[in-house]
């Protein structure tokens, strides 16, 4: 198949040159110059590039646990703030945001810093990133790990009105994410307790028995947050009071427009994939979720259709207990995972095998 031109939208003026902390100890910080704009990210080791891309509401952080143990395993990994987050650039159009121009991101990530190919490892909105940069770009991506969010190629229906039928009585969030502004105001007011009630209502240790996805439907002309636990309820194992202020601490000085603008694309990056649709990624592949994510109750016909939409798919494990966000909720496990499946790749021209 024919690769498409990516063209990046226009950017706004760019991040600060000097990223501070938090940091992982000996991970180095940069900013690199991509078509679109510039992109901040944290590096550690050396050996085969491995890009990880997280989702929302995260940032490069969520990658702190992976990034010493790839590199401990002989892998130089680099998790990028994803364009709208931390300091990585954050143009004002709401279209910069679609999918093309993240994987345009991705490829301009991986020519600056000197590779020619990687392996591309995504969470939650980072999945589908990661996904769809393996599916336009097979020449530079030539493994895909999925982790939380299954792939699911272009379908039929366009989402807005999938959305919109999903809600019920209620209203889906993504639908309500899809108005400018609208979420912000909910948000925005307090960060950190907003982003403590988010994170805990989808962690496997802290939301509510029975209560997989509940959040995710906002009552009519109520707030997300109207379903989250109640304010004070414990934060979940994975997730310190530390933790908490770092993701805080980026949002209440970037705003959460940036990171907002993915849901609002989603009719755009429909329209974009068309030439794509229900194309499957075949290279190589890796899924890892949560049994208590509703990303993968939701998506279970996702995952059962693998056979046919990742036939490449090396393998595929479900945590069992273990909510939305893998790669902290279950570090040690998704770390061994990630390594096995990495050493097992096949070595390309400028990636050769680490020593194991």
């Amino acid at each position: 198949m024919q690769q498409p031109a990516v063209t990046p939208a226009p950017t706004a003026p760019t991040a600060p040159t000097a990223p501070t902390e938090p940091t992982v100890p000996e991970a180095r910080h940069r900013l690199v110059d991509v078509p679109g704009g510039r992109i901040h990210l944290v590096e550690q080791g050396t050996g085969p590039l491995v890009l990880l891309v997280h989702g929302f509401p995260e940032s490069w952080y969520s990658w702190r646990h992976q990034l010493p143990a790839l590199a401990a395993a002989g892998f130089r990994a680099v998790a990028v703030d994803v364009r709208g987050y931390g300091r990585s650039a954050k143009p004002r159009a709401v279209d910069a945001y679609r999918m093309l121009a993240h994987v345009a991101d991705n490829v301009g990530v991986v020519s600056a810093l000197g590779a020619t190919t990687a392996t591309v490892v995504g969470h939650d909105w980072g999945s589908p990133i990661a996904a769809n940069s393996a599916l336009l770009r097979p020449d530079v991506f030539t493994a895909v790990g999925l982790l939380s969010v299954p792939y699911a190629p272009r379908a039929g229906a366009r989402p807005s009105d999938a959305f919109a039928r999903a809600g019920g009585d209620d209203e889906f969030y993504v639908s309500y994410f899809q108005e400018p502004g609208r979420a912000e105001a909910e948000i925005e007011p307090d960060v950190r307790a907003w982003l403590a009630g988010f994170y805990t209502g989808i962690s496997g240790d802290t939301m509510p028995e029975g209560g997989e996805g509940a959040l995710f439907f906002v009552p009519r002309g109520g707030k997300m947050a109207d379903r989250f636990p109640a304010r004070g309820t414990a934060l979940p194992s994975w997730l310190s009071e530390a933790d908490l202020d770092v993701y805080a601490g980026e949002f209440e000085r970037t705003g959460l427009t940036g990171a907002l603008a993915r849901y609002r694309n989603v009719d755009r990056d429909w329209e974009d994939l068309a030439a794509w649709h229900g194309a499957p990624i075949t290279q190589p592949s890796l899924f890892i979720g949560g049994t208590r994510d509703a990303s993968t109750t939701w998506m279970g016909d996702a995952i059962a259709a693998y056979p046919t939409t990742l036939p490449g798919l090396v393998s595929s494990h479900l945590l069992e207990g273990c909510g939305h966000w893998v790669q902290q909720e279950r570090a040690e496990e998704v770390n061994r995972i990630l390594v096995d499946w990495l050493r097992a790749l096949p070595a390309t021209p400028d990636t050769p095998t680490p020593a194991i």
